[in-house]
C-alpha cells in the first residue's frame, strides 16, 4: 500500500471519529434531559463504529503490506 493510500485511511479514521464524536454531543446538548445523559455512552460507542471500522481495515492492509515487503526478495 502506497504512503499517500495509508495517510488518507489514517485521515478519514480520525475525521470520522471526530464527526462521530461531535454529532454525538450534539445530539445529547440539543436534547438534554436525564434520558439522554444516561444514552450518550451507546450513542458515542455506535457513532464511533464507522471510524473503528475504517481504522481496521487501515490496520489489516498495513500489516499486509509490510509483510509482502519483507517477503519480497532483495534485488540482486
Amino acid at each position: 500500500m502506497s504512503k499517500t493510500v495509508s495517510i488518507l485511511w489514517l485521515a478519514s479514521a480520525a475525521l470520522l471519529s471526530a464527526a462521530g464524536l461531535a454529532f454525538s454531543i450534539w445530539l445529547t446538548v440539543v436534547n438534554f434531559n436525564l434520558y439522554w445523559l444516561i444514552f450518550s455512552p451507546v450513542n458515542i460507542a455506535f457513532y464511533q463504529t464507522p471510524a473503528a471500522l475504517v481504522f481496521k481495515l487501515w490496520k489489516k492492509r498495513r500489516r499486509k503490506s509490510q509483510e509482502q515487503e519483507e517477503s519480497a526478495p532483495d534485488g540482486i
